[in-house]
């Protein structure tokens, strides 16, 4: 599947970060350790995705041809007194409004720095909204409130992280993704709970030479099933494979083989 429009990326980051937001001001504790991320608390976390927002918001206003060490971007770190969720919520606003600001004015075909092949605008703008998805999952376990996102972006999300898992097992030197190899074997995402259009099943190959990846139903040495969202936060191991409402058939050691060998990212 195509990659989903630029605009709907740009729309996608104003709505998670308004939602990330209302996990700050919810009255949850700042301090709290996130179980997903037990090395941040929740201002901590919440500092980093600000801080990824500001940093892409300054390669691409900046129409930056190499990367921009964190330091140099103005208010990556996030507001200087601690422990001020309105501080941090007005500093996660603003962050917002630059950074879709920026890609908007960009569009997705503007050359700016990237990796994973990738040298333009829209990469940031889809990783972006990748980001936030996954970590704001994280803030709301950390905070005890429910998270939910749209289907299409649930799986465009998938999408990406088997791309990425793809191009580092090719092109960087990872020794976990190179384990991603050997005797032919494979993994099926089936989610339980989508429109038939929206095709969200994966099946995910292990071979010789490497790992690869397509949408479709199909016969794999394990399948994971269960709602999409769910299924994404497992497969981001964020929620265990047999959590509620997740059902693993067959090897569930090659399951568990490929969440321990992509931590990376």
């Amino acid at each position: 599947m195509p990659p989903l429009a630029h605009d709907r990326y740009c729309r996608e980051i104003a709505h998670q970060v308004a939602q990330l937001r209302a996990v700050v001001t919810s009255g949850a504790d700042l301090s709290a350790t996130v179980p997903t991320c037990p090395d941040w608390s929740l201002e901590e976390l919440v500092r980093h995705v600000g801080g990824a927002l500001r940093w892409v918001d300054a390669v691409v206003r900046g129409r930056a041809q190499e990367n921009i060490p964190e330091e140099d971007v103005p208010l990556a770190g996030g507001p200087e007194k601690r422990g001020d969720a309105a501080a941090l919520d007005q500093w996660l606003a603003d962050t917002g409004e630059l950074v879709v600001g920026a890609l908007r004015e960009a569009g997705p075909d503007t050359r700016v720095w990237g990796w994973a092949g990738v040298l333009n605008a829209g990469f940031w703008a889809r990783r972006m909204v990748c980001e936030i998805t996954v970590h704001r999952a994280d803030a709301t376990l950390a905070a005890g409130l429910p998270y939910e996102v749209a289907p299409d972006i649930a799986a465009d999300v998938l999408d990406e992280w088997l791309q990425l898992v793809e191009w580092v097992q090719h092109n960087a030197p990872h020794d976990a993704a190179r384990d991603l190899r050997g005797p032919h074997r494979s993994i099926h995402l089936h989610a339980t709970d989508t429109e038939p259009a929206l095709n969200a099943e994966w099946l995910v190959e292990l071979g010789e030479d490497g790992m690869s990846w397509r949408r479709g139903h199909e016969k794999a040495t394990v399948a994971l099933r269960g709602p999409l969202t769910s299924v994404l936060l497992a497969f981001y191991r964020r929620l265990p494979p047999d959590g509620p409402g997740l059902e693993v058939l067959g090897d569930r050691e090659l399951l568990e083989f490929w969440l321990e060998r992509t931590t990376f990212g």
